[in-house]
């Protein structure tokens, strides 16, 4: 009886609940890019971020949304997909601005040059739009002409969520090839792991398809792992050479 009387209660808590973890996937994913986004714009120098960061992401987003159409998950994680290519898209445009700002007398790249010597490294963030656009058209047109095939369907969800899981890697591989986490912002790490530990979590309990746990788990991996270069690399920096450039000079991927 006590039960039935607290019912008027536990439903809409239960229900608020649902609608706030709702809006932390939605949402939750693009919040580790601010601090990263207010470094660059202050000081104005993009090169601790790695912009194949924002590749992996839109390309595993990109290829999640076409899943959907194949096989329908939960709303919060398409949506969440549609707000982090706007993200990622934020991201490159900043990115491209001060790169090319501090580059004096460099021969501007284009993505219609083709070029692959110089992929992901174009001189205006419209270049980076007609990538994305271009790719999103063929993925799409590929996907509409398969869409009937069970194993094409499955095959493109994990090709999504392998994609997503690689997200730290250029990060990582960065960091190992300058021997340096200088210019990466360590409070955007600190949210990947734990925004990758609540989604995680949040797959498994909602039966999400096991494509999204098998991602979450990888992510929060490599997390760990550019963390444990960051307190590494603090402990025990990289002695600079005699006639070595200035850090800001190096090339991120």
């Amino acid at each position: 009886m006590e039960a039935e009387g607290l019912d008027w209660l536990l439903v809409p808590l239960q229900q608020l609940v649902s609608w706030g973890a709702a809006a932390a996937m939605v949402f939750g994913g693009v919040v580790p890019y601010i601090p990263q986004y207010r470094d660059i714009r202050r000081t104005q120098n993009a090169e601790g971020f790695s912009t194949y960061v924002c590749l992996v992401l839109l390309v595993a987003n990109i290829l999640r949304i076409l899943f959907w159409f194949g096989r329908h998950f939960e709303s919060p994680l398409l949506w969440q997909s549609v707000v982090m290519i706007l993200t990622m898209l934020l991201m490159l445009r900043l990115c491209t601005e001060v790169r090319v700002a501090n580059e004096l007398n460099v021969k501007r790249r284009f993505f219609a040059d083709l070029d692959p010597h110089h992929f992901w490294r174009w001189s205006s963030f419209g270049d980076y739009v007609q990538c994305v656009l271009a790719f999103t058209g063929v993925a799409g047109y590929v996907t509409y002409l398969s869409i009937d095939s069970a194993l094409f369907v499955e095959t493109l969800g994990f090709l999504a969520v392998l994609t997503e899981a690689m997200l730290g890697v250029p990060q990582l591989y960065r960091n190992h090839r300058l021997q340096s986490t200088e210019g990466m912002s360590i409070k955007m790490v600190l949210m990947w792991t734990s925004g990758d530990t609540f989604k995680t979590a949040y797959f498994l309990l909602n039966g999400a398809p096991l494509q999204f746990s098998v991602c979450g788990l990888l992510q929060v991996l490599v997390d760990l792992a550019i963390l444990g270069q960051a307190y590494a690399f603090t402990r025990h920096p990289l002695k600079p050479a005699p006639h070595a450039t200035h850090p800001a000079s190096a090339k991120a991927l």
